[in-house]
C-alpha cells in the first residue's frame, strides 16, 4: 500500500553499534521520494565511518533526500559528532534524539 502524499517516510539504517546492521534492507532505498529522510543513529567513531561509507556507496546514488546523523543518547557526544561532520564536509544534518532529552527517564513508549 502506498502512503498518502503528505506521509514522510524515515528510513532508519542500522549501524553495527546497534547490533542490528545485518537486518538493513537496502532495497527500501529505491522506494524513497524527495520528501522522505534517511536516519543513522551512531554510537561511536566506528559507526560514523560505517555511515559515511554507506552514504557515498549506497545512499547518495538514490533520489536526494535529507540524511540525518544522530548520536545515540548517552553513548556518543553530540559535539564530537558535529565536529566530525563539519571536518568531513558531509551533506548531512545533525539530529539529536529529542525524546531522550525531553523524557530522559523513560526507556520505551515515547
Amino acid at each position: 500500500m502506498v502512503p498518502p502524499p503528505p506521509c514522510i517516510k524515515i528510513m532508519d539504517i542500522k549501524c553495527p553499534g546497534s547490533g542490528e546492521s545485518q537486518n538493513n534492507r537496502f532495497s527500501n532505498l529505491e522506494h524513497l521520494q524527495a520528501h522522505d529522510q534517511i536516519k543513522f543513529v551512531l554510537t561511536d567513531r566506528s559507526d560514523y565511518e560505517y555511515a559515511k561509507t554507506l552514504l557515498f556507496k549506497r545512499v547518495l546514488p538514490t533520489p536526494p533526500v535529507p540524511i540525518l546523523f544522530s548520536p545515540a543518547s548517552g553513548l556518543m557526544n553530540p559535539r564530537m559528532l558535529a565536529e566530525w561532520i563539519l571536518a568531513d564536509h558531509l551533506p548531512v544534518r545533525l539530529q539529536l534524539q529529542l525524546h531522550k532529552l525531553i523524557w530522559p527517564d523513560l526507556e520505551r513508549g515515547v
